[in-house]
């Protein structure tokens, strides 16, 4: 029951169906006429952009709620990794050749899939940015294993369409990134990280910092293709500079597989990796 029905008032979608069959006079075509709520201009405004972060915020969070879902897996990735039957059409060698990729994060979502079968469907969960490439194979291998997986899409000039095996209810558009990043990690249980581009190097070190400064609770982050991470990016140098500390590079795991990353997950933590919780912290906190 919504907040406008308790105490006997009026529902505010009575109201936006009465208010559509009024007359049309000068008046009720004058925009300062619209119900506020009702009014696109009206919440576009520059003053509203707090109004509208909270509703990005609310609705997936709403959605994920009556679904019923505790906890996810989260999975990055390039939107340009192909499907290994289309790697002869990719512009480079190197990208063809991660086309391998695309297989390993479908075999993987669709095990973790398998799993959260378990709980019903309640734990999890994959959640992905939606749209192709590694995505689109995350949320494939969840179709897979006849489960449902989350798509946390934005409008972009290019690539902003979903995927076709998102399911359909769990399929989310955002204009503000910052609030699409709340929603990767509120209810995270481990991050695996494919080969990509610029979005997948700052949703990994977004997350990576969350951690690191305790404003999330550890699990696991799982790099997928340790020649392509240590390719791109010397973190030994990081360490070796002082500028991160060398326990910093015990919060990342590489792997290859899909069976060695569910590996990883279910025995989370790891001896070494095991610290203490902090009550009541997660990812909503930190942002």
């Amino acid at each position: 029951m919504s907040d406008d029905a308790r105490g006997g008032f009026r529902q505010a979608q009575e109201d936006f169906e009465t208010a559509r069959t009024v007359p049309d006079t000068p008046q009720t075509r004058a925009p300062a006429y619209r119900l506020a709520f009702a009014d696109d201009e009206f919440l576009c405004r520059a003053e509203l952009r707090p109004v509208r972060l909270q509703l990005e915020l609310l609705k997936p969070e709403m959605a994920m709620a009556e679904e019923n879902i505790s906890s996810t897996i989260v999975l990055f990735g390039g939107a340009r990794i192909p499907r290994p039957e289309n790697a002869d059409k990719v512009r480079t060698k190197t990208l063809a050749a991660l086309s391998s990729f695309y297989d390993e994060a479908r075999e993987f979502a669709r095990l973790m899939t398998l799993r959260s079968a378990e709980s019903g469907g309640r734990e999890n969960v994959i959640v992905t940015g939606g749209g192709p490439g590694v995505m689109e194979a995350g949320n494939r291998g969840a179709l897979d294993a006849g489960g449902k997986s989350i798509g946390l899409n934005i409008v972009l000039p290019h690539e902003q369409a979903p995927n076709t095996f998102v399911t359909p209810e769990l399929c989310f558009n955002f204009h503000y990134f910052a609030i699409r990043k709340m929603h990767f990690l509120m209810r995270a249980r481990a991050i695996c990280v494919f080969p990509g581009g610029f979005g997948t190097l700052d949703e990994l070190f977004e997350a990576l910092t969350l951690i690191q400064t305790g404003r999330m609770d550890r699990v696991p982050v799982l790099l997928f293709g340790k020649d392509f991470w240590t390719g791109i990016i010397n973190w030994d140098a990081l360490s070796e500079a002082g500028t991160i500390s060398p326990e910093d590079l015990e919060l990342f795991r590489f792997v290859e597989t899909a069976a060695e990353a569910v590996e990883l997950v279910e025995n989370w933590p790891l001896p070494e990796t095991k610290r203490d919780h902090v009550p009541g912290r997660h990812a909503g906190d930190g942002q």
